[in-house]
């Protein structure tokens, strides 16, 4: 009887030996880090093992690419496990998300795209609606009988089944939440991969957990633009109560990525006719649940509309206020931000008073805008998206009406913007379309042909990572875009801001759920490497508040000596984030 035992175990053992060896020439699993793409029909690349690293509450991802070298396979089901660590502690995976990647297309070439056109993976698709907590169901219609009316269910974007035909090949995207509370040191899982016909591989997961904590907010300021444009997209009105709820999802999914959300406006207090405000006891506590949970370290207080002045269709009077609107204006003023500092809440806010003030006259409505909103609040910061050199001699200096700087990254002057900071102000930097330096830029001969990191699809990813380094290169505090959801030919297919060129994924970070059944955002890769990119500036806060900023910078050198020197490879950004976290973790003991 034992012997008869003995057999059947062995040939179980060979049977499975056989069937594991069978499907690894069926289905193949390498791991990509995040800022690597890898096309359909690309030759397999990455390793055969993912091995990242994280400080506590911080987010880290890799790919996992699903490939198919002898035939046509379907998965069915991916899954990673829970992740054990030192002392019986663990990730639970619970803290881990899958998504699917798909793919968009690049018809026509952004200007000075270093890629050309093609399919790119970028929208994420949640193996998990987020919603409902369920996952995804595939788009099936059926009927009893034939002619009998049709029963639709599931939709059209879904994570699974997938199939990877043969020579080709399908990335997944799995996010990483390191908890605040654990013990550092190594965790250890796998992911694993189903295909029908009892086909499956696995690939080991090993998670260095270094022994700091992130922030909860970011610490590097930021102003990304509004959501009015996301009602178009789910096809509701902006006052409903279906927008709302849409609009606070883009607002957490903005705050998962470390990127301020804007305050809807129905949680602001209400402005009088005389330009007083109503503290609503609901509004208010609204307000406040929003900024504790989303962690909001920075946002904007609305202009005052008694104090609107003619924007791009000047008139002979658009430096004059009426002095009954300009005591409505500056009431406003003060009260908002009497408002804020009972809540402590005054040294996060500023004014954002005009856009790009491309015109003499813009620049005098500058000055008067700016001495309203000082006249009424001394300590209120007004923020203007502009250079900090005067586009012209003879324009007026603005610089009694500006606390933030926001020049194009393009537009970058070290010179200027050191005697901006040394003067006391703050600076931002931004980015739009493709704009090279200016004529009027001090260093134009030396810079007129160089290219900062444009925000692109058919560009490298890294150029989403590297904008908070060269920030902190030249001390800059902040990043400004203009949006993240503005209006493309078309989200899921052809996402192009065209102007009349196309600039594919310019202002857009987030697909409409819609084709998945969210009624709210679908992330993009690109938008997961400028999360990378904040949580990089964690690094460089910590180990400055521990060393000096030389330090720090030493390192910062060695990815972005300057706006038009930076590194396009992912490794290098790999190798300066560890030597941050080792300085970090030396200086902490």
């Amino acid at each position: 009887m034992k012997n008869t035992n003995t057999v059947a175990f062995l040939v179980v053992l060979i049977l499975n030996s056989l069937g594991s060896a069978f499907a690894a020439d069926k289905i193949t699993l390498t791991a990509l880090n995040s800022m690597e793409r890898i096309g359909q029909n690309q030759e397999i690349i990455g390793t055969d093992s993912v091995e990242i690293s994280s400080a506590k509450n911080e987010v880290e991802s890799f790919q996992v690419v699903v490939g198919a070298p002898a035939e046509t396979i379907t998965v069915t089901k991916v899954e990673i496990s829970d992740l054990a660590g030192p002392n019986g502690s663990k990730i639970d995976k619970a803290n881990i998300k899958l998504f699917r990647e798909e793919y968009v297309r690049v018809r026509l070439s952004t200007s000075r795209a270093e890629l050309p056109p093609g399919l790119y993976p970028d929208p994420l698709v949640p193996f998990i609606n987020p919603i409902t907590g369920e996952a995804i169901e595939p788009l099936t219609r059926r009927s009893k009988r034939w002619g009998e009316p049709v029963t639709t269910s599931g939709y059209d974007m879904y994570a699974v089944p997938f199939d990877v035909f043969k020579g080709q090949n399908q990335a997944l995207w799995i996010d990483v939440h390191v908890p605040k509370d654990i013990p550092a040191g190594v965790y250890r899982g796998e992911c694993r991969v189903w295909a029908r016909g009892e086909i499956s591989g696995q690939i080991p997961l090993t998670v260095t957990v270094w022994d700091f904590t992130l922030s909860d907010g970011p610490t590097h300021k930021n102003h990304f633009g509004s959501f009015s444009n996301v009602a178009r997209y789910f096809n509701v009105k902006r006052d409903s109560e279906e927008f709302k709820q849409i609009e606070m999802r883009y607002c957490q999914a903005m705050a998962e990525h470390r990127i301020n959300p804007p305050i809807p406006h129905d949680l602001l207090p209400e402005v009088n006719d005389d330009g007083s405000l109503t503290i609503v006891p609901e509004r208010h506590q609204a307000l406040k649940k929003f900024m504790d949970e989303f962690h909001v370290t920075d946002f904007e207080i609305p202009r005052s509309y008694f104090a609107r002045l003619p924007g791009s269709t000047l008139t002979s009077d658009y430096k004059t206020i009426s002095p009954a609107n300009r005591e409505k204006a500056q009431r406003y003023y003060k009260e908002f931000y009497q408002y804020l500092k009972d809540n402590g809440w005054e040294k996060r806010a500023y004014v954002y008073m005009l856009d790009e003030p491309n015109l003499k006259e813009n620049y005098e409505q500058v000055l008067v805008l700016g001495r309203l909103v000082h006249e009424a609040v001394p300590q209120l910061k007004c923020l203007v998206v502009e250079q900090t050199y005067r586009q012209g001699p003879s324009w007026p200096d603005i610089d009694p009406a500006v606390d933030i700087w926001c020049p194009l990254w393009s537009f970058i002057d070290r010179k200027t913007i050191n005697e901006k900071i040394a003067g006391g102000d703050e600076v931002w930097s931004y980015t739009a379309l493709v704009q090279r330096s200016p004529r009027y830029h001090p260093q134009y001969e030396k810079v007129k042909d160089l290219d900062p990191p444009y925000w692109h699809i058919d560009r490298p990813l890294t150029v989403y990572r590297v904008p908070t380094w060269i920030n902190y290169q030249y001390g800059i505090t902040g990043l400004l875009y203009w949006s993240t959801v503005t209006t493309v030919i078309e989200p899921w297919w052809n996402p192009a801001f065209a102007h009349p060129r196309h600039y594919n994924g310019g202002g857009f970070l987030f697909y409409p759920g819609v084709p998945c059944g969210i009624d709210g955002p679908v992330c993009s890769i690109r938008l997961k490497n400028l999360r990378d990119g904040m949580e990089d500036y964690e690094y460089f806060a910590i180990l400055e508040n521990l060393a000096d900023r030389k330090t720090t910078k030493e390192i910062v050198d060695t990815i972005a000596p300057n706006w038009w020197d930076f590194s396009k490879t992912p490794s290098d950004f790999l190798v300066a984030r560890k030597e941050l976290a080792e300085q970090i973790l030396k200086l902490k003991k």
